[in-house]
């Protein structure tokens, strides 16, 4: 007897996932996470509530997928672009370039790293382990300018890392609210005075 093939909603589960997630992000993006509903992401993807189930929980599954998937995007765009904290100013404008290209994300980012602040949030982990890992990835480049003399003298590597992260994050919420701000020029500024003995900027070459 031959077996009948698989049909429905549970079929080529990856690329049904993968489906899943665009539209869970496109619709975080549109009406935030607390609004968004699983119906709706259902929909977008093209699948019952019930198939929807079957691959993700809830909506915290969800949410922990849409988050992965912007840090695996950003990661191997990173590891293509800067090979050494001497690519990270060009790296950096041209991140804040591509965020600017959907503001809906960029909200829904910073809405989210605010409210994860509370231990209890089902992305409250994630948030620490992210903002753990950047400062630790700064703060490595950090010392290793330090040690070619590169590093402004005023400034420890640690402080060095954090106050990046300051100015990256700072200035994407002030551009939400004035989307006219030229955000790039202050973030090669800011290099510029980390480290000043280092070479320009390549965007500004």
């Amino acid at each position: 007897m031959t077996q009948a093939k698989a049909r429905g909603p549970y079929t080529k589960t990856p690329a049904r996932r993968a489906e899943i997630v665009r539209a869970a992000r496109e619709s975080f993006a549109e009406h935030g996470f607390t609004k968004a509903s699983l119906r709706d992401i259902a929909e977008r993807a093209g699948i019952t509530h019930a198939g929807l189930l079957h691959h993700f929980r809830n909506k915290d599954d969800l949410l922990a997928a849409v988050l992965a998937e912007r840090d695996t995007e950003e990661r191997r765009y990173a590891e293509s672009k800067v090979p050494d904290m001497d690519h990270l100013a060009p790296y950096l404008g041209d991140m804040l370039r591509h965020h600017q290209k959907a503001p809906e994300l960029m909200r829904l980012w910073i809405e989210l790293a605010a409210a994860a602040s509370l231990p209890e949030h089902p992305a409250h982990g994630y948030f620490v382990q992210r903002y753990a890992w950047g400062s630790d990835q700064f703060a490595r480049g950090m010392r290793g300018k330090a040690d070619r003399g590169e590093l402004h003298e005023a400034l420890a590597p640690e402080h060095a890392a954090t106050l990046l992260q300051a100015v990256l994050n700072g200035l994407q919420l002030q551009w939400l609210l004035d989307q006219e701000l030229d955000i790039v020029g202050p973030v090669l500024a800011f290099m510029r005075m980390t480290f000043p003995q280092a070479a320009p900027p390549e965007d500004e070459e």
